[in-house]
C-alpha cells in the first residue's frame, strides 16, 4: 500500500484518452481527497476523445483540460490499485499490486451516443470500487 493513509489508483489503457479519463475523472469526482487518482496509457494519443469529453460534460465533470499521460513504472509502483480497461496485452504487468481489469468497449472513433453507456458502466464501477476501498461516494 502507498505510504499515506489515502489509497492510490491507476487507470490504465493504451491511448489514454477515454476510458482511464473517465474512470479517473469518476473516482477523483466521487472519491474526492480520500483516493489518490492517476491515469495513463502504454501509447498516448495526442488528445482526449472529444466524443469523451462531452459525454462526461453530460454528468457536470469537465475534463477538456486533462492530457494524456505516458505510463510510467513508477506510476504502477506508487500505486496500490492498477486497473486496465479492456487494452488486452498492451498493458503491462507489475508483480505485488492489486488488478482489476475491466473489460470495457473502446470509445474511440465513437460518437457520444455510444460513448454514454461505456461512461454509465464506469461510473457503476468506480461506486463499486470506492465501497471496496471503504470510502463513501460524493454525493
Amino acid at each position: 500500500m502507498s505510504t499515506s493513509a489515502a489509497p492510490s489508483v491507476l487507470f490504465v489503457c493504451v491511448h489514454n484518452a477515454g476510458r482511464s479519463q473517465m474512470g479517473s475523472a469518476f473516482l477523483t469526482r466521487l472519491g474526492g481527497d480520500r483516493v489518490q487518482v492517476r491515469s495513463a496509457g502504454s501509447a498516448p494519443a495526442d488528445a482526449v476523445n472529444p466524443a469523451v469529453v462531452e459525454a462526461m460534460r453530460e454528468v457536470g465533470i469537465d475534463i477538456s483540460a486533462e492530457t494524456p499521460k505516458v505510463l510510467t513504472v513508477e506510476a504502477v509502483q506508487s500505486s496500490d490499485v492498477v486497473i486496465t480497461m479492456g487494452c488486452g496485452d498492451a498493458c503491462p504487468y507489475f508483480p505485488g499490486k492489486r488488478y482489476l481489469d475491466w473489460k470495457l468497449d473502446d470509445p474511440a472513433g465513437q460518437g457520444v451516443a455510444a460513448v454514454r453507456p461505456i461512461r454509465d458502466e464506469i461510473e457503476r464501477r468506480i461506486r463499486r470500487l470506492l465501497a471496496e476501498l471503504g470510502i463513501e461516494a460524493a454525493a
